[in-house]
């Protein structure tokens, strides 16, 4: 099956993918094992690096070869200068909003010997877009937005200026929101779903997973909806047909951040194909990507090139 949704022309804006959703710094704290209430676990290793989900898939798009984006609403602290810093050195080109007195958004995040991960988050609800803090042009000037829901507000005002000129949209929604008319809002403005595991059985109260999609597909038709599902790859619908595609094999330390991989990735071969493609081709090859991921501790510490995922698909066995 085809994937055919046109993209604009490549000269004819000056980035290919274009982000605005939630960044953060990551505290990562390994654990031989998951704490029990009122007990002392030594740590294996502590680590702070960068993070969140929109972010690290714009990142990702800018290691495999995009020239890349990204629009952010920050605190005025010291953590927000290092977020900013390590996109800026990532070969995103950083459009910041600052917010005076605010926190930046961090987490802390638990990962054990298996490579699994548990994420305790923090984020200032003024770290949101507001009307006029960016001009619309700004999402306007790439062949792809991507977006997530964690501003579910801001993420509109982005998708609906984007969508004025053409611009493909592509949402990140991870998991079932409060704001269920704003979801339903951004939802109709994407052209592509990427929603992790518990967000289209919640959404839509269907179990097990492939009927969950195809409720989400029915509500939303003609677009591709996909559900990542971690070392299951993943499992997308489109024009009625259910796609399932298995993860590439890898030597896991950390799974932080391999969803948001998969979007870049997934955005990346789009950019690349040029014009109509394979589903399954995009699919296999934003689970490589995912998997690639998960090296290294960290939601970008291992994020591939693209000779690192060629070399992954033709391989066909582990990487480390």
């Amino acid at each position: 099956m085809t994937f055919d949704l046109a993209l604009a022309p490549s000269g004819s804006v000056p980035f290919d993918v274009v982000g605005y959703g939630e960044s953060s710094l990551d505290f990562l704290a390994v654990v031989p094992t998951w704490p029990a209430p009122d007990t002392k676990v030594p740590l294996r290793r502590f680590i702070i690096l960068p993070g969140g989900q929109t972010a690290t898939a714009v990142v990702a798009s800018a290691r495999l070869g995009c020239r890349a984006r990204y629009v952010g609403v920050f605190g005025d602290d010291r953590w927000g200068a290092d977020i900013r810093a390590a996109i800026a050195c990532s070969g995103v080109d950083l459009v910041a909003v600052e917010r005076r007195g605010v926190s930046s958004r961090t987490a802390v995040v638990l990962v054990d010997d298996a490579g699994r991960r548990t994420i305790l988050e923090r984020r200032d609800p003024r770290l949101s877009l507001e009307a006029g803090d960016v001009d619309a042009r700004v999402f306007q000037s790439g062949r792809i937005l991507l977006t997530d829901a964690t501003d579910v507000r801001g993420a509109l005002r982005a998708a609906r200026a984007a969508r004025q000129t053409g611009t493909r949209v592509m949402l990140d929604v991870d998991r079932p929101m409060e704001d269920v008319e704003g979801v339903e809002a951004l939802l109709a403005e994407a052209d592509v779903v990427i929603a992790g595991g518990e967000f289209a059985p919640a959404y839509t109260g269907r179990s097990p997973m492939g009927a969950a999609l195809a409720a989400l597909e029915a509500a939303h038709p003609g677009k591709l909806v996909i559900s990542t599902l971690g070392a299951d790859g993943s499992l997308a619908r489109f024009r009625g047909r259910e796609i399932r595609t298995p993860a590439r094999p890898v030597q896991v330390v950390d799974t932080t951040g391999a969803g948001d991989a998969f979007r870049g990735g997934f955005a990346a071969r789009w950019i690349a194909a040029g014009g109509p493609v394979p589903v399954d081709a995009l699919l296999e090859y934003a689970n490589a990507v995912a998997g690639l991921s998960c090296r290294a501790l960290g939601a970008q510490a291992a994020l591939p090139t693209s000779e690192d995922v060629s070399r992954l698909v033709a391989g066909g066995g582990p990487q480390g």
